[in-house]
């Protein structure tokens, strides 16, 4: 009976997702690359491609370094936030639930509001003209600390720092859940033994509080990865691919590859690179679950 109530499910998942992700593999394998089907073999032809494109090798460092930076200050303001509110402060309810309002919000809406907030003519630039301060935010097309690799300029896109931003406030509320979840967790108890040993409060928290918030550390990291490296509706709504595609993905690539190119092929490969970056940081995590659990 148990099996039969989980056969609808099982056959969905076999068909919508693994179904569809063998076809994607499939895809980009072929000539499929105009209105017309073409489904003879191309080999890697396609993945040689991308991985030749300009705007492909700047996606892809587009996305190391938007991980690195959206990772890092979740995951910095989240415990920072988490270990303030752990102090019992007054109106702890207040701010809770102003710092996990963002996360009631579509990335649709995140990039519409940060592109006015961020606007180089209005915005919170009209503020800062008073003290000579005029950033471009997302229209800037420099590199920081840049050298040449292949043929991009490899290098922090400072147009990137302002979608880190907007993807940070939005997701900094998941990260400080999760810190207050493991902080409220660990006993009283522990804490007051450490005190009792003559440890001072940094001490406590660095050798004490802060290791036991190690399994948290690490489910924050894999989910902002998986978030950060398929990322698409808010760099599509809030900057597109940008000058010399600096604020680019491959996310948005895709989309326009496939939908609006109609190189089925190529947007498969980009589909199935995509598939793999995640995996890389999936995979590892499913399986240590696993024998965690075990």
């Amino acid at each position: 009976m148990a099996l039969l109530f989980l056969l609808p499910s099982f056959l969905l998942i076999v068909i919508f997702v693994y179904g569809f992700i063998g076809w994607t593999g499939y895809v980009s394998l072929t000539n499929w690359n105009s209105l017309v089907p073409d489904m003879s073999f191309a080999g890697l032809k396609n993945y040689v491609f991308l991985f030749s494109d300009f705007r492909f090798q700047a996606d892809l460092r587009n996305t190391l370094f938007f991980t690195i930076l959206f990772i890092g200050l979740v995951i910095l303001l989240g415990l920072s936030l988490a270990i303030l509110l752990d102090q019992k402060i007054k109106g702890e309810s207040i701010f809770r639930n102003i710092f996990f309002f963002p996360m009631a919000l579509s990335f649709v809406v995140t990039g519409v509001v940060w592109q006015w907030i961020l606007n180089p003519s209005t915005g919170v630039n009209l503020f800062l003209q008073t003290f000579g301060i005029q950033p471009k935010w997302y229209t800037d097309t420099n590199i920081l600390a840049g050298f040449q690799w292949g043929q991009i300029e490899f290098g922090l896109p400072a147009a990137l720092i302002a979608v880190g931003l907007a993807a940070v406030w939005q997701m900094t509320g998941f990260s400080l859940a999760m810190y207050i979840a493991g902080l409220r967790a660990i006993p009283d108890e522990t804490r007051e033994a450490a005190r009792m040993d003559g440890a001072t409060e940094f001490q406590i928290y660095r050798h004490v509080i802060l290791p036991q918030l190690h399994p948290i550390t690490v489910s924050v990291i894999i989910i902002m990865a998986h978030i950060s490296l398929k990322i698409f509706d808010l760099i599509y709504s809030m900057t597109g691919p940008g000058a010399n595609f600096v604020t680019d993905v491959p996310g948005v690539y895709m989309f326009e590859t496939t939908f609006r190119g109609n190189y089925y092929a190529n947007g498969a490969a980009i589909a199935i690179v995509m598939l793999l970056s995640v995996a890389v940081f999936m995979v590892p995590y499913l399986i240590n679950s696993r024998k965690g659990a075990s």
